[in-house]
């Protein structure tokens, strides 16, 4: 009971961090110091993808799955989403770039707004 319970938990911690790889960029927008988790995060998620590495998050799902017999309700619904069917090299490539498309774009508008009020203020002076 306790290797489903463990399993279940890392599965819906797996996804919260792809969700946060691919769209903590807008969280940053709102608090700024998040970058400094959000881009090591983006990084390693681009990397597992367009390197078609297996995320060890992976592994010990599928280690602690295996210990407790099996799938769970869970596993159901959340796997599906994780890993579904039909996942192509070439998927995972540009699911990578989506990642890497995506959270570019957030950081560029960041950038971009948050360096034009200072601009702003310099020539008010």
């Amino acid at each position: 009971m306790l290797n489903r319970i463990a399993a279940d938990a890392l599965l819906l911690f797996h996804l919260a961090f792809i969700l946060f790889v691919v769209f903590g960029g807008l969280l940053v927008l709102r608090r700024p110091a998040l970058k400094w988790v959000h881009l090591p995060a983006a990084l390693w998620g681009a990397l597992v993808e367009l390197g078609g590495w297996t995320c060890p998050l992976t592994r010990w799902e599928n280690l602690l799955r295996g210990r407790a017999g099996g799938a769970g309700f869970i596993d159901y619904y959340v796997v599906r989403t994780i890993y579904p069917s039909g996942l192509t090299r070439g998927i995972e490539l540009a699911l990578g770039a989506a990642v890497v498309t995506i959270n570019i774009a957030i950081y560029v508008y960041d950038l971009r707004h948050t360096a034009a009020p200072r601009l702003h203020d310099r020539e008010a002076l």
